[in-house]
């Protein structure tokens, strides 16, 4: 087992391994404490992972409920975030209880959102189950729902108390699920490490490489949890440097929108930063072999890397994102692997950069 202490305003340990979920108990009563907790899950991972959750948080002293929603990004919602709320309050917890997160990033996501606004917060333990939560989104506070307008547009900035990654989970998931998570194992790469871009290029992490190396890969998920931590250290609000963990971000959600959120997220973002590579290369911000890397590496791990959207319509899209201000949006650009610079650019600037990013004056993009 891995152990990360992540240094935010609330410290907490990130716990990487095998055989963790019959821990969560023991965990969750080290680093939080209460009595009672509520696990949040969803219709799939809930069936195969809640009950030894469940009988390990029984086992650790806590009153236990479970609250089950229908998976997939739709119920990333208002209406499945209240639901949970009246569920912690019918519940009876308390501040100090705890809200366990099982699931992948739309669990999180809000089952994060509503502890962090039970009562005006309450503790939280994540239990990630897909890669994409392991390496991301379970790490960092981040907590939110979707709007109709757009992607994460209520939220909230709400430190777990600790975060259980069985390695183990991934076992479970379709390959089209576990390469989706690649795509944010690919942008920590690409932002802050050419070594393991590298190492990446030679053995790339699949479903393959679980099966036959699972010490590997959990060091290969601590290692881009690392690249997270050390981010969210130095800046844990996003006033400067987190921004660099948005390299694809702006076009990639903008693709999810435009697709109706049937596109993964990890495939998204991969998508947007090819674009934006693309476009940061035609530009002269870096040589033609960074756009060419990123995107050999992401389909190397089962990504798409192009899109059938037009600039026009993922522009507008993208007009909704968090990270416009005015008539502006940051938005982060490569200059070599492991070196890309936050850049505040015009609105209408963004706009010629998708289509350079999508090459719309040379070949069609490719679906």
């Amino acid at each position: 087992m891995y152990t990360l202490d992540v240094d935010a305003s609330t410290p907490y340990r990130v716990h990487i391994g095998t055989f963790l979920l019959e821990r969560v108990g023991a965990i969750a009563r080290e680093a939080a404490g209460g009595r009672r907790a509520v696990i949040v899950t969803d219709s799939n991972v809930g069936p195969l992972y809640a009950a030894p959750v469940k009988t390990g948080l029984e086992e650790a002293g806590y009153e236990t409920g479970v609250f089950t929603f229908e998976a997939g990004e739709r119920s990333k919602r208002a209406q499945t975030y209240i639901s949970i709320l009246e569920y912690l309050a019918s519940r009876e917890l308390t501040r100090t209880d705890v809200v366990v997160a099982l699931g992948g990033g739309v669990v999180g996501d809000v089952a994060g959102f509503a502890a962090a606004t039970y009562m005006r917060g309450c503790r939280l333990v994540q239990v990630p189950t897909s890669l994409l939560a392991m390496v991301d989104s379970s790490v960092g506070g981040k907590t939110a729902i979707d709007l109709d307008a757009g992607k994460n547009l209520a939220g909230a900035f709400w430190q777990p108390s600790a975060v259980v990654a069985d390695v183990g989970c991934l076992a479970t998931l379709e390959p089209a699920q576990f390469a989706d998570g690649c795509g944010e194992v690919v942008k920590h790469a690409a932002i802050a490490d050419a070594d393991l871009f590298a190492e990446l290029e030679r053995t790339p992490l699949t479903l393959d490489l679980l099966m036959r190396d699972v010490e590997r890969t959990a060091l290969l998920i601590a290692r881009n949890i690392d690249i997270k931590r050390a981010v969210v250290a130095a800046d844990e609000r996003e006033s400067g440097v987190r921004k660099l963990l948005n390299f694809g971000h702006s076009i990639g959600h903008a693709v999810e929108a435009c697709d109706r959120y049937r596109t993964g997220h990890g495939t998204c973002v991969a998508i947007g930063m090819v674009a934006i590579a693309r476009a940061a290369a035609a530009r002269g911000a870096c040589p033609a072999e960074v756009p060419a890397r990123i995107e050999a590496l992401a389909a190397a791990h089962g990504l798409a890397t192009r899109t059938d959207r037009g600039a026009d319509e993922l522009f507008a899209a993208a007009l909704h994102d968090k990270k416009r201000t005015g008539d502006d949006i940051d938005l982060v650009i490569p200059h070599r692997i492991g070196a890309c610079s936050i850049e505040r650019v015009p609105l209408t600037e963004f706009r010629a950069l998708i289509g350079d990013g999508l090459d719309e004056n040379g070949d069609e993009p490719e679906c």
